[in-house]
């Protein structure tokens, strides 16, 4: 089976713009897979300033944006990884995360990493059926 490269409106080309060599969103075998996504603006392609819970509302909105481009929703993610500066935002992106997935949350993994080489401080990466 091939796979297919979705266009995420806004997004997909605020990542070319940065020279990534990704794609946001991947189908393939019935699954969706979305590369880790910072806090983005769905409207404008930038990066969304604030504290974490800023950041990860961002993070989130831009996940769901991703999956919706793709055909399916929040409602069907599989896996989540959550990958974040500091182990301490744990409780804080908890919050946040917990009024998008409300009941029979997926599995998830929380990954604290050193840094980007942007300014942001958290990124979601998840798998979900097509």
């Amino acid at each position: 089976m091939k796979k297919e490269v979705i266009e995420v409106p806004v997004l997909s080309a605020a990542v070319r713009t940065l020279g990534v060599p990704l794609s946001l969103v991947t189908r393939a075998a019935g699954l969706v897979f979305v590369s880790g996504t910072p806090p983005l603006d769905i409207a404008t392609g930038r990066l969304v300033k604030g504290d974490i819970e800023t950041q990860t509302e961002a993070s989130l909105k831009a996940l769901k944006h991703c999956l919706e481009a793709a055909g399916t929703s929040l409602e069907n993610v599989v896996m989540v990884r959550i990958y974040a500066v500091n182990s301490g935002f744990y409780n804080a992106i908890n919050r946040v995360y917990a009024r998008h997935f409300p009941e029979n949350p997926p599995s998830r993994t929380f990954v604290p990493v050193a840094s980007w080489p942007m300014e942001f401080d958290i990124e979601i990466e998840c798998v979900a059926t097509a």
